[in-house]
């Protein structure tokens, strides 16, 4: 996958949540597990030599959930942390980020083993994995070091940071990105702030309009490589200090009914077809700044100024936003298996394999909830009481 960085950022313990964010995050998590079905087909079409095979048709802009996910992650983090540093030190701020993201991230490294296991330990391209290799793999996701190009604890063979667990790159950036935040950009002045984001905003720009990447989308991020590693960068700094910028300006709007809009806007804007460049013009990168630098701010800031009046909305909003970082973190493993039957009984739509995605699905939303409630709550109850977190100094 992208991989999709999903952007998990946790509110501050004392601060109240806005729920309607919460929800939309889990709600943009669910669509990336479906974009991930369409691309699997996409992907099985290309091994097995489909003419046309390799592009995903429907769903097309999925992969800018990772793009909404780290403009809400800015946001939050913002909100959550500006106010505290009279009180907090930056060895507590660490502690803090470590315990809210990285026992999923060890979680999401043994379920990509497991996986990896069940699959025969197979790359790509028709070869097997040493255990060896796989061992190893484990033992740096499970420390979050990334894999480079042809190195043998790669075990897939197609050039992830992560291979037993592809969207594990995002979070990575994720943390890139709370570490800048803590060291300079919480320092900015809001003026020097804006500054930033215009600077940067241009940069991401250009790489995405000149296709720098060759991609002709924004998917980058994924590999080690100076362009992926540059691209990634750029393509998590801009909508962090982007979601920065709108919380320290914030100021809520009157706003009915904005959960199930905002969900129907992502569904539809992820939902626009590839576009062709035109001219040596990447149009398709376009419209991805259009996404990014319009329209997800905005569902941002009308998410941030809304309210849940009503117990099923807060129900599901509630819902979606305790699974929303499991569910991105341990689906794609589960996927894995998915591809490989694809590929190996040569289904490339939704028709003929309806019912696996409905299993699919079920499957890594009860995934990710089970893993929610047995292992990530209690593991970070147990890490903030041992670490002493939100003790009074």
């Amino acid at each position: 996958m992208s991989n999709t960085k999903f952007s998990s950022a946790a509110f501050a313990d004392t601060k109240p949540h806005y729920n309607i964010l919460d929800g939309l995050r889990g709600a943009a998590a669910l669509m990336v597990v479906w974009y991930h079905v369409f691309e699997g087909f996409a992907f099985a079409e290309g091994v097995n030599g489909v003419e046309g095979g390799g592009l995903i048709d429907v769903f097309n802009h999925g992969y800018l959930a990772v793009d909404f996910f780290f403009i809400l992650s800015g946001f939050v983090i913002s909100y959550a942390y500006d106010d505290r540093w009279n009180r907090m030190s930056l060895g507590d701020f660490f502690k803090r980020r470590l315990v809210r993201l990285h026992p999923m991230v060890v979680m999401g490294a043994i379920i990509g083993t497991i996986t990896f296991l069940i699959g025969g330990c197979m790359r790509w391209d028709g070869t097997q994995t040493p255990m060896e290799g796989v061992l190893v793999a484990l033992l740096l996701t499970c420390c979050f070091i990334p894999a480079w190009a042809d190195a043998g604890h790669e075990v897939r063979g197609n050039g992830e940071m992560f291979p037993l667990n592809g969207p594990s790159w995002s979070l990575f950036f994720e943390y890139i990105g709370n570490i800048c935040y803590a060291l300079f950009i919480r320092r900015l002045p809001n003026k020097a702030l804006a500054v930033w984001v215009g600077l940067t905003g241009i940069v991401w720009a250009w790489f995405t309009i000149t296709n720098v990447s060759g991609y002709e989308m924004i998917g980058v991020g994924w590999a080690l490589d100076t362009m992926n590693f540059c691209g990634g960068f750029l393509r998590m700094m801009f909508p962090f200090s982007l979601g920065m910028l709108l919380a320290r300006n914030f100021k809520p709007v009157k706003v009915r009914g904005i959960f199930w809009i905002a969900i129907a806007a992502l569904f539809v804007l992820f939902s626009v077809p590839f576009f062709p460049s035109v001219d040596g013009l990447c149009v398709n990168g376009i419209y991805e700044m259009f996404c990014i630098m319009v329209a997800f701010p905005i569902l941002v800031w009308l998410g941030a100024s809304g309210l849940t009046t009503d117990k099923t909305s807060t129900g599901v909003c509630k819902f979606l936003g305790d699974i929303s970082f499991p569910l991105y973190i341990v689906h794609y493993p589960v996927m894995y298996l998915f591809y490989a039957w694809l590929i190996e009984n040569k289904l490339y739509t939704l028709a003929e394999t309806w019912q696996v995605v409905i299993l699919v699905i079920v499957v890594n939303v009860t995934l990710a909830y089970t893993a929610l409630k047995l292992y990530d709550e209690p593991v970070r109850k147990w890490l903030t009481k041992k670490l002493k977190i939100g003790a009074k100094k």
